[in-house]
Parts: C-alpha cells; sequence; structure tokens
C-alpha cells in the first residue's frame, strides 16, 4: 500500500477519490487508479472509485511491524544484547549466536581480544564472557591468558 502511495500521481489519485472529485483521465489517471486497486486502496464501483477502508482497516490490523524470532527477540535495535533470556534452551541460543560472531573455530585470542569481540554485543563484555565460559562455548587455554572456541562435537 506504501509503495502504491510513494509515486505523487497515484497519490494524487488517491486523494481525489478520497474527496469524491473526479479522477484524471486518459493513460496516467487510469494506470494510477489500476496501481491504487492493485494495492487495495480503493475498489470500483457504479459511481466510480471509492476508498477501500476494509481493506485500509485490514492492513492497520495486521500491522507493519513483525514481531522479532529467534536471538532477535533478545537484541536491541543496535544488535547488542538487550536482555539474557530465562529460558535455558534461548540463552544457549543466543550464546552460541554470540560465539559465532566473536571467534571462528581453532582461533585463539588473548582476554582483551576476546573482551573488546564481546563488548560488540554486550555494555558488560565480561559477564558475556563468563557466562560463554560456563555455557561449554568458550574456554580459557591451559595458560589461562588466551580464549578459543570449545571444540564442539558434530
Amino acid at each position: 500500500m506504501l509503495a502504491a502511495l510513494a509515486n505523487p500521481e497515484t497519490r494524487a489519485a488517491f486523494a481525489r477519490v478520497t474527496l469524491g472529485l473526479p479522477t484524471e483521465g486518459g493513460a496516467r489517471g487510469e494506470r494510477a487508479l489500476a496501481a491504487l486497486a492493485a494495492a487495495g486502496l480503493v475498489t470500483s464501483s457504479e459511481s466510480g472509485s471509492v476508498v477501500s477502508e476494509a481493506s485500509i482497516r485490514a492492513a492497520l490490523a495486521a500491522g507493519g511491524r513483525t514481531r522479532p524470532t529467534g536471538v532477535q527477540r533478545f537484541l536491541d535495535a543496535d544488535g547488542r544484547i538487550d536482555r539474557y533470556p530465562s529460558a535455558q534452551s534461548d540463552r544457549e541460543e543466543l550464546l552460541r549466536w554470540v560465539a559465532d560472531r566473536a571467534l571462528t573455530p581453532g582461533e585463539v585470542v588473548g582476554e582483551r581480544e576476546v573482551t573488546e569481540r564481546l563488548a560488540r554485543f554486550s555494555g558488560d563484555p565480561a559477564a558475556l564472557r563468563r557466562y560463554l565460559v560456563d555455557a561449554g562455548l568458550l574456554e580459557r587455554t591451559p595458560s589461562g591468558s588466551e580464549y578459543a572456541r570449545a571444540e564442539t562435537t558434530p
């Protein structure tokens, strides 16, 4: 619907239909009305084109926003962790998502580097690092000064 109204000629035709004024004739007017009809904004009646209030109400009821799913439910608009899920399965999914983006398998990095990478995902990267270790997704090397992705079994 909004795409149809992005066109100035189509928008002008919609305004004329809304106000009950005659629409422009010719190919331009016909194209504008066809675009409005295809978008569900107007319907044809015996008296001419009329605004399809039912279609507009249905579009408004459906809402323009989709609800986030999966990990996105726990991220803010910048892709940072907004909150940690209480359900264990959701928490594991979120932490696995972070681990997949912060470190590649086989990569070994120092604590400072891990903390900097995790800062992209959280305001408290040290806590996030601990959560990843506790979840078995990140492990300290034997020296204790570096971190690596935990080996996972297929």
